[in-house]
């Protein structure tokens, strides 16, 4: 099983930039797409951006141009780069990664980070 671990969530004024981290950890034969999902107070979870192992991403279009998402094979670990922030971006984000483990292919989630975007 993968362990997921993020950190970087906060409190920002709108305009403002925020790094998430997730690092992943445990028992795996390999981590292919890495990405991050947001959930709003009252909404369902959401693709935010995603990005496979080979570096090819993917975003949602309402954060195109304004956040980034990188990853560090080496290090298991994912990043979401947002800036510009806005009131609507203000969700818990959960960083999700497709693994290869012992018992196949599977999916895991993080515990979540808060972001909040004051106006």
């Amino acid at each position: 099983q993968v362990q997921l671990v993020e950190s970087g969530g906060g409190l920002v004024q709108a305009g403002g930039s925020l790094r998430l981290s997730c690092a992943a950890s445990g028992i795996f034969v390999s981590i292919n797409a890495m990405g991050w999902y947001r959930q709003a107070p009252g909404k369902q979870r959401e693709l935010v951006a995603e990005i496979s192992r080979g570096g090819t991403t993917d975003y949602a279009d309402s954060v195109k141009g304004r956040f980034t998402i990188s990853r560090d094979n080496a290090n298991n670990t994912v990043a979401l780069q947002m800036n510009s922030l806005k009131p609507e971006d203000t969700a818990v984000y959960y960083c999700r990664t497709y693994s290869i483990t012992s018992r196949g292919f599977t999916t895991d989630w993080g515990q979540g980070t808060r972001v909040t975007v004051s106006s």
